[in-house]
């Protein structure tokens, strides 16, 4: 079992296929997370993508758009072990390996919540889904 591990999931309404460019724009990629190395490993298109991840971590990451009801669930996941040298003592290993998932935890989050709020920008609250039509697909002005 690697020692990052994140998994997070945020319902988005509007349709998957909206979030394709969005996520597919790689200097989105090296805004969220900055010092990772991305290669995609699969294109999923409006179903996400799966990448092989190097830097300061080694692992795998994917953003996977699952469909439900009028809109989708943006499920992000990393599965990744730090390169740099570990503390070897229990407890220090723990604080430090800890410290590292909250920071990824946190980048996760914020990645999808500018997801969400650039594919939502149309829509009133309680209202339909935003994009039928290419409305908010486009990422509308804020």
């Amino acid at each position: 079992m690697t020692r990052i591990q994140v998994a997070d999931q945020t319902f988005i309404a509007a349709p998957a296929e909206s979030a394709t460019e969005l996520i597919s724009d790689r200097a989105n990629w090296r805004r969220w997370w900055p010092d990772l190395q991305l290669t995609v490993v699969e294109d999923r298109a409006e179903q996400g993508v799966r990448w092989k991840v190097s830097g300061p971590l080694n692992g795998t990451t994917e953003l996977w758009l699952e469909p439900v009801l009028d809109g989708f669930v943006l499920h992000y996941f990393l599965h990744a072990e730090p390169t740099s040298q570990l503390p070897t003592e229990p407890r220090a290993l723990m604080t430090e390996v800890g410290k590292i998932n909250h920071r990824r935890r946190v980048a996760g989050r914020a990645m999808s919540f500018e997801v969400k709020d650039r594919l939502e920008a149309s829509r009133h609250v309680g209202g339909p889904a935003a994009g039928e039509g290419g409305v908010a697909a486009s990422g509308g002005a804020r």
